[in-house]
């Protein structure tokens, strides 16, 4: 067989591996910031929640400070690091806070046609910074979903307190250590 018509045999074969062989594989993880991997001792701060969340929270039922005392749990539980009064004395500062950004199709900003036509999304948000920087270093945001039964809701909100933790305490975690071949 020629040397050519060895190549037309081959060039489908070749055409489809050619992604597979020039494909670039992922770039390596980037690290965490070292002052959240050194971090022993944590201060939690309260940022509150925006106007709608507060109405909402209301409504349902719960406190305006849930998602702080759902956290502060949370981490109390934890082994690993310390809660500390005074963000004097903590290697890093967590603000957390909820909000509702809005989402939705409107023409324009006609307060009426955006009350329509405009739906919200509650999410949780933890922001953390060097406690003797006070530079942002991370932040961990968990939507909660949607729910029409006030049970519901409860259980939601629960359970993205709950995603958001264990982000954070993965985040805090100490690097895997290198494995030796």
């Amino acid at each position: 067989m020629s040397r050519c018509l060895r190549f037309f045999l081959l060039l489908p074969a070749l055409v489809c591996a050619a992604p597979l062989l020039f494909a670039q594989a992922p770039p390596p993880p980037a690290p965490i910031p070292a002052p959240i991997r050194a971090a022993h001792t944590l201060f939690i701060a309260n940022a509150g929640m925006d106007a709608f969340s507060l109405q909402a929270f209301q409504e349902l039922g719960l406190a305006k400070t849930n998602t702080y005392d759902s956290l502060y749990a949370a981490i109390e539980s934890w082994k690993t690091v310390q809660l500390v009064s005074s963000p004097a004395d903590a290697d890093l500062v967590l603000n957390i806070r909820c909000t509702a950004p809005f989402i939705g199709n409107h023409n324009g900003w006609n307060f009426q046609d955006v009350l329509a036509t405009t739906t919200w999304q509650f999410q949780y948000e933890i922001t953390i910074y060097d406690a003797k920087t006070h530079f942002l270093l991370w932040t961990l945001t968990e939507p909660v979903r949607p729910a029409n039964l006030t049970a519901t809701w409860h259980k939601n909100i629960a359970n993205a307190n709950a995603i958001l933790a264990g982000q954070l305490q993965a985040l805090l975690a100490p690097p895997p250590s290198p494995t030796n071949p």
